[in-house]
């Protein structure tokens, strides 16, 4: 190498070793003019550095304040705590924060935020910290103001009935009032434990909360929240929890403040509506089915004497019978008469639910138990938990949902799909078919100890062509319903229709007979009903050789039926001992019938 290389490079290390002192010496201005107080460590946690800032702050000088010297700026009501807390620091050794108060050179101390953070070698052992101060005297004292504002609010707060907590801005409880500390019977140490909401509210309701609270904490504005909390009589009752947020005078959120009302009586009223839906239930019993039990003939009357027997027990009942005679309004029949009466009554067509969806709807699911689950739901046996659950069409159950509803009838337990937990209910079970049970046990298609635990009152309706004397009763009830829902006039009946419906054999029973009635009502352009005999093409020969003779007088022989009725009643048109009953009709329609036929219904009243 030549004198000439040697002394070439020479000059570029001194040139970059006098770039490196001046970065050095820019960085350390920066350094000792920023606001902060910035410092390094030993690993041991004496000071190595302290910037420049630091020292005109204190009023110490270089020497006092390296080492430990430090020390004697820091508040003595602090020192021990400090010095506790930032050893934990070295041991552990990770990042964190402390908060003191240190002297200025005046003699005031003021709070300060420190911040640490290690710097490790390549074997992952702490060579220095690297430290900053920062001045949050303002906001400590504004904290003491909120404190002392907190304390008066606490006094307030206390002597209101109504539930409140406050929370701070993350959510966390800080204070409870006395009104919950009286109503859930826990303590302020319990209010404040980690496991506070856990303790507290229903299971079922825990995590659908937490949802909506982190979703409504997160947006900073009021929001309301509907759950069940633990009463002190352990017993969960319904809340409605208010969060509305607090913040300081710069818009800062600073507290939420929960208030809590007790709706468990409103929750519980809004269930029982729900599930019984007392006015849809009211409408078919009064209006689209009632014309199921209008009729006054014998196989009519054997049912409705077993009804009256068996509704008051908690008895299961098997109604059986061909489509469309009824079986629903039966048992409907059967709950309004019984003790559960007031409560759910739950229809479940087993036949025109998926087997897949089956047992879901049965008993209801867990969130996640299957794709599209995605929220828990109850199943028709606990929403019909205290009341009647109705089996339609039980006959076509699967055979794995037989074994699972052999298991409520006995057990009175289940679980929902995708659940662990055991649910007991109180439920009357009635079911129904229009299938041949025995014939379809006896060839494996339906169990047969779940057709024995169903079959413990059997009640066998009669197909239409079996009542044949009630179809006269029918026929006028119908007209009258839809004449009046269509705003029309009927005054007189075909005769050959009223042939027409006593020939034929009405193989969709009671149903069909409604839908022919209503149809003819709002094609009829006069006052008389009649039907095209094209729509009835099952009449049976027989049969209409038998009724023959009975509609030759049709007029005549619904007179005679109802003056019986009057005859027996003394009179009385309606109440419980009326005709009206006596016919299974409404009042009304006897009163229209009476008129129609210039029936004078005084001559039969007892002298």
């Amino acid at each position: 190498m030549t004198e000439l290389t040697q002394n070439a490079e020479s000059h570029e290390v001194s040139d970059a070793f006098e770039k490196l002192l001046e970065e050095a010496t820019r960085l350390q201005t920066v350094i000792d003019t920023v606001p902060s107080f910035l410092w390094t460590s030993f690993p041991d946690g004496s000071k190595e550095y302290l910037n420049k800032r630091w020292y005109e702050y204190t009023g110490l000088t270089l020497e006092q304040g390296k080492g430990w010297g430090w020390k004697v700026v820091v508040h003595p009501d602090d020192l021990d705590q400090l010095v506790r807390e930032w050893r934990a620091l070295l041991d552990a050794p990770k990042p964190g924060e402390l908060e003191t108060r240190i002297r200025r050179y005046d003699g005031e101390y003021r709070w300060f935020l420190i911040r640490v953070i290690p710097q490790f070698d390549v074997e992952g052992n702490v060579v220095r910290w690297f430290g900053s101060n920062t001045d949050i005297e303002d906001r400590k004292r504004a904290e003491t103001k909120l404190r002392e504002d907190e304390r008066e609010l606490r006094r307030i707060t206390d002597a209101i009935p109504h539930t409140i907590v406050v929370l701070d801005p993350k959510g966390h409880p800080l204070y409870a009032n006395q009104a919950m500390l009286d109503y859930t019977g826990l303590t302020m140490q319990d209010v404040l434990a980690s496991d506070f909401r856990t303790r507290t509210f229903h299971p079922e309701d825990f995590d659908r909360a937490r949802e909506e609270r982190e979703g409504g904490l997160a947006h900073g504005l009021p929001f309301e929240i509907e759950q069940r909390a633990l009463h002190k009589d352990g017993q969960y009752r319904w809340l409605l929890l208010r969060y509305n947020p607090f913040r300081d005078e710069h818009g800062r959120l600073v507290r939420w403040y929960v208030t809590g009302t007790d709706i468990d009586d409103r929750k519980r009223a809004e269930d029982r509506t729900r599930n019984e839906n007392v006015a849809l239930r009211e409408d078919i019993v009064h209006s689209s089915m009632f014309e199921e039990i209008v009729g006054s003939s014998e196989p009519l009357r054997r049912v409705l004497v077993e009804v009256s027997k068996v509704a008051p027990t908690d008895s299961t009942v098997l109604v059986l019978g061909e489509t469309g005679t009824g079986k629903e309004l039966i048992a409907r029949a059967i709950h309004n008469r019984s003790k559960r009466s007031n409560r759910a009554f739950i229809r479940v067509n087993c036949a025109a639910i998926p087997q897949s969806l089956i047992a879901s709807e049965l008993f209801g699911h867990e969130k996640g138990s299957f794709t599209g689950a995605t929220q828990r739901r109850l199943g028709r046996f606990e929403s019909a938990d205290g009341g009647t659950i109705f089996l339609d069409e039980v006959g076509d159950l699967p055979s794995e949902m037989q074994v699972a509803l052999l298991r409520v009838l006995q057990e009175r337990e289940f679980e929902r799909v995708g659940g662990t937990q055991l649910i007991s209910v109180d439920v009357r079970v009635i079911a129904a078919t229009n299938r041949d049970l025995p014939s379809a046990v006896a060839e494996g298609r339906f169990r047969q100890d779940l057709f024995y635990r169903l079959n413990v009152f059997p009640i066998r309706l009669p197909a239409l062509r079996e009542r044949i004397s009630d179809i006269s009763l029918l026929v006028g009830y119908l007209i009258d319903r839809y004449a009046q829902k269509l705003g029309k006039k009927m005054r007189n009946i075909d005769r050959k229709t009223m042939e027409l419906f006593h020939a034929y054999d009405w193989p969709g029973n009671i149903r069909e007979l409604q839908n022919v009635v209503e149809r003819a009502v709002i094609l009829s352009e006069g006052e008389t009903f009649f039907v095209d005999e094209t729509w009835l093409t099952h009449v049976t020969p027989k049969l209409a050789a038998k009724t023959a003779p009975l509609v030759a007088d049709l007029v005549e022989r619904e007179r005679e039926i109802l003056e019986a009725a009057l005859q027996e009643s003394q009179g009385v048109v309606g109440g419980p001992t009326g005709a009206a009953v006596k016919l299974g009709i409404p009042r009304q329609t006897l009163e229209s019938k009476i008129r129609k036929l210039g029936i004078n219904r005084y001559r039969f009243k007892a002298s």
